[in-house]
């Protein structure tokens, strides 16, 4: 597998010079940012595979900053967040965060998570999905494996953001099958569930706005109250 490219974007010196030296010592190459005019030329001239991004950034802060990174590509992105701040939390994983990490943080958890979203993220790219079926289709609905997108009926796509597609892609896997947050939350993250975390919640209800958007849909992802999630679509 290839070295690791993590993109730090934080204006404080201080936070951005700890990052580094804890993904430096990890092995990986690192590159620094302090804007979004920083990120993006970054971004255009380099490889990189994990964007570490703190939401209080001068100028276009980093919710802005994720919506745009969005537009252009899936790279791993993991949030840093105040502590109290729950919106921002939301906002993020709503927008396409990978995951995200509370301020002050705790370094070794920090490389841990970064360490496990490179380790599948890399993974996926290197072997892709030619070993395993390119499409699901249920209730006229098709998950295009290959491109990430979820196809409506008439044929619109939807972009997924990788924690929607690996749950969309456990979920077709695993058809009638209840899935406890637990097990969505380690699918898409590859970390534990721990109190108050809502992001698989989050996650579900970004999912059920495309089918709600299409009210000939029936129930596609139902919940099953004290237990979990479950895909109920009538695969072909």
């Amino acid at each position: 597998m290839l070295t690791p490219r993590i993109l730090i974007v934080e204006d404080e010196t201080i936070t951005r010079n700890t990052l580094k030296s804890i993904f430096e010592a990890e092995g990986y190459d690192v590159f620094e940012a302090t804007d979004g005019n920083q990120m993006h030329n970054v971004l255009s001239s380099e490889d990189i595979h994990l964007v570490i991004m703190d939401i209080n950034l001068p100028g276009k802060n980093g919710l802005m900053l994720a919506r745009e990174l969005r537009e252009d590509t899936n790279t791993a992105l993991i949030f840093l967040t105040g502590r109290d701040n729950e919106v921002d939390k939301i906002l993020g994983l709503e927008i396409g965060a990978d995951d995200y990490i509370t301020k002050p943080f705790n370094p070794r958890e920090l490389a841990i998570r970064a360490r496990n979203l490179l380790h599948r993220t890399m993974a996926e790219a290197d072997k892709g999905h030619s070993d395993a079926v390119e499409f699901y289709r249920f209730n006229r609905w098709t998950l295009d494996i290959n491109k990430r997108v979820l196809i409506n009926p008439e044929g619109i796509e939807y972009k997924l953001p990788r924690s929607e597609f690996r749950a969309m892609l456990h979920f077709c896997e695993n058809p009638g099958k209840i899935q406890t947050r637990e097990d969505l939350l380690k699918k898409m993250t590859g970390r534990e569930l721990k109190p108050q975390d809502r992001t698989v919640d989050v996650t579900i209800r970004r999912i059920r706005k495309h089918f709600e958007d299409h009210p000939d849909t029936p129930e596609i992802i139902s919940t099953i109250h004290g237990e979990g999630y479950r895909f109920c679509g009538e695969l072909e």
